[in-house]
């Protein structure tokens, strides 16, 4: 088989392996949303393997910090008892805060795979690109935009859901006040 064929291959493997986990991440931002929490979910990869899993809890909490990746490099320092996560893979529905991204960097966490942009407080390119800021001494290879039109639409969901509710909630308050 030529290289660019077996590269071509790797490639398609990588792809699928990528959109897989990307499912098992939208499977965790599902059961933050059955909290009442933004639906974001986040897994860390190693050898192929999830090593740790987290998804929003910071309405729960009343933690701004609680973040779907920071619960899931949380989890996976405590497992491997140690806060560098050298050559592993996070995978996330949303692209990450800045908190997160700067979290990803002091981790060591090797590549981030994410869905949807977040065009307002994006920190792996789209506002601004932490992870591979070349003044830290570490960067992160990226892949976006994995699975972003069904991670999109769930965060997209979950809001126009939110926004239905509160209006339903003014007009019942409204008539009762009458």
């Amino acid at each position: 088989m030529s290289k660019s064929i077996e590269n071509r291959v790797s490639l398609e493997q990588q792809a699928a392996k990528d959109e897989a986990f990307m499912r098992q991440a939208m499977a965790l931002a599902a059961q933050a949303e059955l909290q009442g929490e933004v639906p974001v979910g986040a897994l860390l990869v190693k050898d192929d393997r999830v090593i740790a899993t987290g998804y929003n809890l910071s309405i729960c909490r009343h933690d701004a910090s609680a973040h779907a990746e920071m619960e899931c490099i949380r989890a996976a320092g405590q497992l491997v008892e140690n806060y560098r996560l050298l050559d592993t893979t996070l995978y996330v529905t949303l692209e990450p805060c800045a908190m997160c991204a700067g979290a990803m960097v002091h981790a060591r966490i090797g590549r981030l795979v994410y869905g949807a942009d977040d065009l307002k407080t994006g920190a792996a390119g789209s506002v601004m690109d932490l992870v591979r800021n070349s003044a830290f001494n570490h960067q992160l290879e990226v892949t976006s935009g994995v699975l972003a039109g069904e991670c999109g639409e769930q965060l997209s969901a979950f809001f126009r859901r939110r926004r239905q509710e509160k209006k339903a909630l003014k007009m019942a308050e409204k008539k009762q006040g009458q």
